[in-house]
């Protein structure tokens, strides 16, 4: 048996429960998402399961999970606006893959190293808490907004709050139980019952949550039908009854209007937001990381533009890497790719063989695993330790949360970098990172004042030593040391003797920068 076989057989174990929550997780989303772009219902699908098999299998990245995500749902409902078919549309997604394609290879994926980590751990705060706040409403019945929607202002009128507010005029008893029992037979899995009983350990807790949750509404709709849940309250897809009717969901790009500027235009824009949220979710990918691996960011580029060249030919919306769905992938022990590329499978069997099923699945019971998913990322920890690293980290951080919240992602990473970018000028701007090698010896040396702005060149510098290579970290000429690049040397530090790299770290004697 191959040396990969042994590695697939050994992390199979966690990936599979893994690929099963994101799935769970994914197909709401993939949904909901279509329905919030005024798109085909099956566009949304056909995205989730090309994020997950064909992004999955090209990705460097071992936990990122990618998909149709909310950050471009205003992008393509507003360009559905202004282009006469979905056909027309499909190929703007088709060009921004082209795009996306040309980026990688023009090395764009070095943007992401730019952003503050604070930004980053901040982004996951921020989706965590909207996660919280968005599927409150589903959890007690409320299904007004579409599943998946991340924007401050809502397309029923409401905003995030207000939104709430109105959902407590609303509530149905048999959501609210459903939910509240999914919510707490979460944590008592995570807490104790996992832990008490060997058997359960593999056993993913959302998979169980859902089962339960179908078999209580089954049970009212045969006993008390009057109280069950509403066919709104219900996981919805497309059913088709035979081969030719399931073959009739895809739509194909009609390349006829090649010639229209809106198609470009749209194209150079999907291009351009998608590569950026990639990037930054790519950034948090790695920052979640147990084993620090570091994604190759122009890799991920050419693999987001090739998955996007590939959704837009079978029909399917323009996909990124997405937050949610890889954050999920995390918290349920994925180890490799593999998990994201089994959640395409499951994506793809479950509208295939059996829509149906999936049609009994109540949506408070997938509100309460993306509630406990939202809480998970935005826990109060993470708030005090970038409270404890003082305010040149926190500020950013709150800054970027708020903006989040009350814009949408990317403008609030705009505002938190922007504010990042105020301190480190006010410590110093100024930085030098000196690099030598001498054979399979390398000297590091950071001198003067070491800012974010020298984590890309220190990053690959430090990634391009090979193997049974000796190398010397020098600090003691620094005056400072930005966290970030305290962060990366502490990265490379941990994952070295992978390489079988011998790491020594020289630090000034008057100094403390934090290692």
């Amino acid at each position: 048996m191959s040396q990969r076989n042994k590695t697939l057989l050994k992390n199979i174990s966690a990936d599979l429960p893994a690929s099963i929550v994101v799935f769970l997780i994914a197909l709401p989303l993939c949904l909901g998402i279509a329905l919030g772009s005024n798109s085909p219902l099956f566009s949304g699908i056909i995205a989730g399961i090309v994020g997950g098999i064909v992004i999955g299998l090209m990705s460097g990245s071992q936990l990122s999970v990618s998909g149709p995500a909310a950050g471009l749902t205003a992008i393509v409902a507003g360009a559905l606006g202004k282009i006469p078919t979905f056909e027309i549309f499909l190929v703007s997604v088709v060009l921004a893959g082209v795009f996306q394609i040309i980026l990688g290879f023009l090395k764009a994926g070095v943007l992401g190293d730019f952003v503050p980590g604070s930004v980053i751990k901040a982004m996951l705060a921020a989706i965590g808490i909207i996660l919280i706040l968005k599927q409150l409403p589903h959890l007690i019945g409320y299904n007004a907004d579409f599943e998946g929607d991340e924007t401050f202002l809502q397309p029923d009128g409401t905003n995030t709050f207000s939104g709430i507010f109105k959902s407590l005029n609303f509530i149905h008893p048999l959501a609210l139980g459903i939910g509240l029992f999914s919510l707490l037979l979460q944590i008592a899995w995570e807490k104790g019952l996992a832990k008490k009983f060997r058997l359960l350990k593999q056993v993913p807790a959302p998979l169980v949550v859902v089962l339960i949750a179908v078999g209580i509404n089954q049970w009212f709709i045969g006993n008390h039908s009057g109280n069950a849940l509403p066919e709104n309250a219900l996981v919805s897809i497309p059913i088709a009854t035979s081969f030719d009717g399931f073959t009739s969901l895809f739509r194909f790009p009609d390349f006829s209007q090649l010639g229209n500027l809106t198609v470009w235009t749209t194209a150079l824009t999907l291009a351009i937001v998608a590569s950026l949220e990639t990037l930054l979710n790519i950034e948090a990918s790695d920052e979640m990381d147990p084993y620090q691996r570091v994604t190759p960011t122009n890799r991920e580029l050419k693999a987001q533009g090739v998955g996007n060249v590939v959704s837009g030919l079978l029909g399917g919306l323009p996909v990124t890497s997405v937050i949610v769905r890889t954050s999920a992938n995390i918290n349920a022990g994925a180890k490799t790719k593999t998990a994201a590329v089994m959640h395409g499978v499951l994506l793809f069997l479950s509208i295939a063989f059996f829509p149906g099923l999936l049609n009994l699945i109540p949506l408070p019971a997938l509100a309460a695993i993306l509630i406990f998913t939202g809480f998970k990322m935005a826990k109060p920890a993470i708030f005090t330790e970038l409270f404890r690293k003082g305010f040149d980290q926190f500020i950013p951080f709150v800054v970027t949360i708020v903006a989040i919240l009350v814009t949408d992602l990317l403008v609030g990473i705009l505002i938190g970098c922007l504010v990042g970018l105020f301190f480190v000028m006010r410590s110093n701007f100024k930085s030098a990172v000196f690099v030598v090698s001498d054979e399979n010896r390398h000297l590091f040396r950071l001198r003067k004042d070491v800012s974010f702005l020298n984590k890309p060149l220190l990053k690959r510098k430090l990634e391009e030593v090979p193997m049974n290579a000796y190398v010397l970290i020098d600090a003691s000429r620094a005056d400072f040391i930005d966290r970030d690049v305290i962060e990366v040397i502490e990265d490379f530090r941990k994952h070295a003797n992978l390489k079988n790299i011998n790491v020594e770290l020289k630090k000034s004697q008057f100094k403390d920068h934090g290692f």
